[in-house]
């Protein structure tokens, strides 16, 4: 019998993917993983005998990197869910995902196996001049997702990260909006490091020594301790500056949760009360869904906000693995301002096709989904924690499967101390914000349960414990 023939309906490439001994590897490789991964569920120390190799890669990335990582993290390869082994041997609870980007956790089966009939493909990546049908179902399924809700984004284009779907916004808006020069952002921006973007991003140290590529000016941040006076402040600031500006602006640049710049949560009324007079005055409205996207009640933060009328381009990655720029049919360019070698791997195209169908399976959204419920529940905890170590953890707590906290008094020192604590202890977050310095959690939304939060809660009260007795 010729396994590969091809019947007269299908490709040739149809029929290979579709032969009974591919299908019996994907077979054989999902048992093998199963039995290994198995025992990874709870964090575990470092074994001894890989300390010195551990250290090794250590070394020899900072000699490469010229300067040490962020964490001591080198991944083995394998992990479970939310929890990832280390090259160490150590197991760690990770709620950060490489900032938000493995939805599904560590060695999901059905990931990996997206990785695999990507691998099946007959190239690594694709691009402008060559593309593969997954990079039409993925372009597809975003402008199915934004649009759902009534935004009328029409079209899009994928890219190789957040940062290249953020400089291709940013494209759009000054190409549509010709000749204005200027952004107006939020205060403790963050959209990228670029040379563009570290100009638009509010982090002075991100573009040390950098020429300053684009004009932005800020406006307040909505306050939750004062939504309606931080509101009329942004607003005030809004018109000052287009009565100063006239016609200068090309969009209005906006996380709709604030990510980098600390995890605190949007709302319906402050943004609309911002684009209504951006309407006016014919700014282009962007939202940077990069870190947002699948975290809170609808797959788009502007929609859990019903926001959809003001969307003119919207950003998002990260989660997704492909990333992608979305916008208005009208603002589809009239020169070629639009292209790249590289929209995306095939694997990352893949398998993110099947992290958007593993978001739906878990019914991450709607108004009582389990991005809502998850996030209530995990607030809740902290809010207990709070209680139980006065002075060592407050909120806001951020938004949906957004997480976030202020560890002590809320300088950096501190916020690092518990960061590397929890770090030592198992549980991985990271730092966002800036006066304060704020904890965040990223919890993988296709997978995250309330017993992994509890594990995660059970880590933080120990850590809380040392950090009390460490802190200055």
């Amino acid at each position: 019998m010729n396994h590969s023939a091809a019947t007269a309906s299908q490709t040739k490439a149809t029929a290979f993917q579709n032969d009974p001994r591919v299908a019996e590897a994907k077979r054989l490789i999902a048992e093998a993983l199963a039995e290994h991964t198995e025992s990874l569920n709870a964090v575990a120390e470092p074994d001894p005998e890989l300390k010195d190799a551990y250290q090794g890669f250590i070394a020899d990335y900072a000699a490469a990197r010229g300067g040490p990582p962020l964490w001591p993290y080198f991944a083995s390869g394998l992990g479970n869910g939310p929890y990832v082994e280390l090259a160490d041997g150590s197991v760690k609870l990770d709620f950060i995902g490489g900032i938000g980007v493995h939805g599904c956790g560590h060695s999901h089966p059905a990931i990996i196996e997206a990785g695999i009939d990507a691998a099946l493909e007959d190239t690594v990546m694709q691009g402008n001049l060559q593309q593969n049908v997954p990079s039409v179902e993925m372009l597809s399924r975003l402008i199915e997702l934004a649009s759902q809700s009534g935004a009328p984004l029409e079209h899009g284009l994928l890219s190789t990260s957040g940062a290249m779907a953020n400089e291709n916004a940013l494209k759009l808006a000054f190409h549509h909006n010709q000749p204005a020069n200027r952004i107006i952002a939020f205060d403790n921006a963050f959209a990228g490091r670029s040379i563009a973007l570290a100009a638009l991003t509010d982090r002075p140290a991100y573009r040390n020594g950098i020429p300053l590529a684009i004009q932005v000016d800020y406006l307040p941040f909505l306050d939750p301790k004062d939504p309606a006076g931080s509101t009329q402040q942004a607003v005030a600031k809004l018109k000052q500056l287009l009565a100063r500006h006239p016609g200068k602006y090309a969009a209005f640049w906006a996380e709709p949760v604030a990510g980098e710049g600390g995890y605190y949560a949007g709302s319906h009324d402050f943004f609309a009360a911002l684009c209504g007079p951006l309407r006016d005055a014919g700014v282009s409205i962007v939202f940077d869904e990069v870190q947002s996207f699948s975290r809170t009640s609808k797959p788009f933060a502007f929609q859990h906000y019903g926001l959809d009328e003001f969307a003119d381009i919207v950003t998002v990655g990260k989660i997704t693995q492909v990333c992608a720029t979305l916008y208005r049919k009208d603002f589809h360019p009239t020169a070629p301002i639009l292209s790249q070698t590289f929209t995306g791997s095939s694997s990352s195209i893949q398998t993110g096709l099947e992290t958007l169908r593993q978001l739906d399976a878990a019914n991450c959204f709607g108004e009582n989904g389990s991005n809502v419920t998850r996030h209530a529940y995990f607030a809740d905890q902290l809010e207990r924690l709070g209680k139980k170590h006065p002075g060592l953890i407050a909120g806001p707590y951020g938004e949906g499967m957004m997480i976030g906290f202020t560890p002590g008094d809320g300088s950096l020192d501190q916020a690092k101390l518990l960061m590397n604590i929890l770090y030592d202890l198992g549980l991985l977050g990271f730092l966002c914000g800036a006066a304060p310095v704020r904890l965040r959690f990223l919890p993988p939304p296709a997978i995250t349960t309330h017993e992994h939060i509890d594990a995660a809660i059970a880590l933080l009260d120990a850590g809380l414990t040392e950090f009390a007795a460490k802190r200055v």
